[in-house]
């Protein structure tokens, strides 16, 4: 896992402790996601691994490759957790599937009860759920299973650059190769904001606790306290209290 924290992301302004509570609140629910970005090196897997290690302790995650004996076996195992690809996309790096491949995993998932997170390239939310659905010809059911899409975007030059989330999309189900869902928040570039669109449907429907995590966050980041052991000691003294 990276050693960026989420608390990190908001105290360098990639995303806003409210943001941050959504998606520590969609990981406890173990909701798929998707974490798009624009162009290479915008932060994908940096946030991804940030999103995932807020997951609940006991929640395993699989890292895999697209093998057809590694899915097999968890499907036999049905540990439970998440299954973790690298990236879709068509690219002679290891860990990186298109295809095939992907349909395997997307099976694996819905057959094993997993939950999924993988990370691709693309122009837009829109564009993301087309490149997993129409590139690798998923069926619209297996690809409803990514319930959120994180889209990222980088600025600046090449050695001063710095990133935002510039979407939060929630899916609730995929037709004909599109997203039918909507927007959680959006970034405005005026004023530097990230501005609140809908609140989540299909889970973490408790505003005050939302509310409640974006504040733990948020002191985290205004504090300092950001290193993995730091975010891992609030999560769990969160857990425990509520």
């Amino acid at each position: 896992m990276s050693d960026i924290t989420i608390a990190e992301l908001v105290r360098n302004g990639t995303m806003s402790a409210e943001i941050a509570a959504v998606l520590w609140a969609a990981v406890d629910e173990r909701l798929s996601f998707l974490t798009v970005a624009i162009p290479r090196f915008a932060g994908k897997t940096t946030t991804s691994n940030a999103v995932l290690a807020m997951r609940p302790p006991h929640v395993p995650a699989s890292l895999v490759h697209g093998h057809a004996q590694e899915l097999e076996a968890l499907r036999r195992e049905r540990r439970g957790g998440y299954i973790v690809v690298p990236e879709f996309a068509q690219a002679p790096v290891p860990g990186y599937i298109w295809g095939e491949p992907v349909r395997r995993v997307f099976e694996t998932v819905v057959e094993g009860g997993y939950s999924l997170q993988t990370a691709l390239h693309a122009g837009s939310v829109e564009d993301a759920i087309a490149e997993v659905s129409l590139g690798n010809r998923v069926p619209d059911d297996h690809a409803s299973t990514f319930k959120l899409v994180i889209y990222i975007e980088r600025f600046g030059g090449y050695n001063d650059f710095w990133r935002r989330v510039t979407h939060l999309y929630e899916v609730e189900r995929i037709e004909n190769g599109r997203p039918v869902g909507h927007s959680l928040f959006r970034w405005q570039a005026d004023g530097d904001k990230f501005v609140a669109q809908t609140p989540p449907q299909q889970f973490a429907r408790d505003a005050t606790d939302l509310a409640r995590r974006a504040n733990l966050i948020a002191e985290l980041a205004a504090t300092g306290r950001t290193s993995g052991q730091d975010v891992a000691n609030a999560l769990q003294s969160y857990r425990e209290r509520t």
